[in-house]
């Protein structure tokens, strides 16, 4: 079946029933895209026309007609190819595409960040090209695997992640008990779309929830390391007091990035002077009454960043510069 792909015109070869944003991965059409469920709505894409059926391999959902449904919104991960057709991808603004490697890395430092997250640094066998925002899946046994996102940048001689441990989970209760200094883990990636955008001075909006602060560390250190100057506003969002982490690493960054501002905010109340109380979603909204021309970058719990986007969209923010990333829970 041919799919041709807006706006460049693209003509693809892609069998009957398989995943749009598989076809479109497989033939290196760039496209964002999140959670893999539906949920997330970054892999949102426009049929043109053709034949198109949304709902993976549920025959119960309709089929999408060019005659009856023209233009239809659609999401790639949930959609599947019937016959020929046209769609309209958002036109990226910048396409960085790291080759995908897999790779060794040896654990070499383990740390507690709180009484709940986990510092694992690793030591990869070869370099990995990445751009600040991206994550790698992480196998650290054959029965083990996860994805979790790059604190650091690609030139850094070791890779850094924060892992959250998950009450009852199978793999953060493995890094938890068993993982140790010295062990072997298999590294696959670059992973995501979420990733810096460096060819503008657009002002940015980062919105981290818990460990998304790892991701939105890399992309204000990227930033710094690619001789930007936009303004960047960054939120850190935790539950608690207790849950914050990474402050001294903020800190210094506001002292390297004159024109970074950051707010902490917890949703229980604590001493802390320095911590700001309430959702975070509720903090961007007392501070910006209009954020139209921004570009944001979100990590974190689905809640929080299906919250914030719908926030974001609200103050002006383009869908194409919403760049989301949202930590879907597992209990594998």
């Amino acid at each position: 079946m041919e799919v041709r792909v807006l706006p460049h015109g693209q003509r693809l070869d892609v069998p009957q029933g398989q995943n749009l944003l598989r076809a479109l991965q497989q033939h290196g059409v760039p496209i964002s895209y999140s959670c893999m469920a539906g949920r997330c709505g970054t892999c949102r894409c426009r049929l043109v026309a053709g034949d198109v059926r949304e709902g993976g391999d549920d025959n119960s959902r309709n089929r999408l007609d060019v005659d009856q449904q023209s233009g239809r919104p659609l999401l790639a991960c949930q959609s599947v190819v019937m016959g020929p057709c046209t769609i309209e991808i958002p036109e990226p603004d910048e396409v960085v595409v790291h080759p995908a490697r897999i790779l060794k890395g040896t654990v070499t430092a383990l740390a507690d960040l709180t009484h709940d997250i986990k510092l694992v640094r690793l030591a990869p066998a070869k370099p990995l090209s990445f751009s600040p925002g991206q994550y790698a899946m992480l196998q650290f046994t054959p029965d083990h695997i996860r994805p979790y996102s790059m604190a650091g940048l690609a030139d850094d001689s070791e890779l850094e992640f924060h892992v959250r441990l998950v009450p009852g989970g199978r793999v953060t209760g493995y890094i938890r008990e068993q993982l140790k200094i010295g062990d072997t883990v298999r590294i696959s990636g670059p992973l995501g779309t979420s990733y810096l955008r460096t060819r503008n001075d657009d002002p940015i909006i980062c919105i981290a929830g818990g460990t998304g602060l790892a991701p939105v560390l890399a992309i204000v250190r990227g930033a710094i390391a690619a001789g930007m100057a936009n303004p960047i506003h960054l939120y850190f969002g935790i539950r608690s007091p207790r849950d914050a982490y990474g402050l001294d690493w903020l800190n210094e960054l506001t002292q390297r990035y004159p024109r970074l501002r950051i707010d902490v905010v917890s949703t229980l109340p604590g001493h802390d002077r320095d911590l700001r109380t309430g959702l975070v979603t509720e903090a961007v909204a007392q501070d910006h009454g209009e954020l139209t021309g921004w570009r944001a970058y979100l990590c974190g719990a689905p809640p929080m960043v299906e919250a914030a986007t719908a926030l974001l969209r609200d103050r002006g923010v383009r869908d194409d510069h919403i760049y989301a990333d949202a930590f879907y829970a597992s209990n594998a």
